[in-house]
């Protein structure tokens, strides 16, 4: 991505860190207003026709929207996508974790004019405010997050969550619950709400073509890749020796053979944790924990 590459060098000083407080401050922000004052929030939605007759501050508070309207609900939410935000900016820096996240805003934005302007041609002229409420109605930021939610389990699928504080569950497989039910959406959906989903998603779309090896679902390439796996975890005859070790709970592959192990880049030091201490661990630096 070498594209991406120069745009960091020309533009990364622009970046906004933590750009994930920000984002579910704004829910927070909408939720508050919701329960004060919810008639305020028909001034806030990405009403096409409003924008094009002037306020053009709906480019914006559109992302001020509640994601949800049960405050308990809504804690939970702004907790594991506070997680999975912080997780995701920490690997690819904050410059790519803005892109993606402001890429897919923007095409949310195209999305609701691209809907609002095929209306248009299908009744021969722009439709008036109360159309245009009615495309804002399904634009939201709720495919933003799950737009980070995916990209998150295709960082990291093995890691395992606490579904509901309850329900031990691997990423992976939640992002394959939730993708079949975004597919079946899509499916059910009318053309208008294929578009909004479309177009809501696509930056994951991009991402996820943007960093697929293709080459590597040939059946050849998947036999060799598990009988590579299966030697790794193999420890040598007689020498008990281990290629993986948690630094905290000290695992290794024996202990789990479906344990993922990953080095954190933000420890001085060959520092490797398990899936579950990667992101709960306290950093090494300098021969102190911070």
């Amino acid at each position: 991505m070498n594209w991406m590459n120069k745009l960091e060098r020309k533009f990364g000083r622009y970046a906004v860190p933590n750009l994930i407080v920000w984002l579910i401050g704004a829910y927070t922000t909408g939720f508050v207003i919701s329960m004060v004052n919810p008639g305020l929030l028909r001034y806030l939605v990405l009403s096409p026709w409003h924008i094009l007759h002037g306020q053009v501050w709906r480019l914006v508070t559109w992302i001020f929207m509640p994601t949800d309207t049960n405050l308990i609900f809504l804690l939970i939410m702004a907790l594991f996508y506070y997680q999975l935000g912080m997780a995701l900016e920490r690997n690819w820096g904050t410059f790519r974790f803005n892109v993606y996240i402001f890429g897919g805003l923007f095409f949310t934005m195209l999305g609701a004019f691209l809907l609002y302007g095929i209306l248009g041609l299908t009744m021969g002229s722009l439709p008036g405010p109360e159309v245009s409420y009615m495309v804002a109605s399904g634009i939201g930021t709720g495919y933003i997050n799950m737009s980070i939610f995916l990209a998150f389990a295709v960082m990291f699928p093995e890691m395992q969550v606490m579904l509901y504080f309850i329900i031990p569950i691997k990423m992976k497989w939640m992002a394959v619950v939730y993708g079949a039910l975004t597919v079946f959406q899509f499916v059910m959906s009318s053309w208008a709400g294929r578009i909004s989903i479309f177009m809501s998603l696509l930056n994951f779309i991009l991402f996820f073509l943007s960093t697929r090896n293709f080459q590597r679902y040939t059946p050849h390439e998947i036999h060799r890749r598990q009988k590579f796996k299966t030697q790794m975890r193999e420890p040598r005859r007689g020498t008990g020796v281990t290629k993986h070790k948690c630094a905290v709970c000290g695992r290794t592959e024996l202990d789990d053979p479906t344990l993922d192990f990953r080095f954190c880049s933000r420890c001085e030091g060959n520092y490797e944790y398990c899936q579950d201490h990667l992101f709960t661990h306290q950093h090494i630096k300098r021969n102190q924990e911070i």
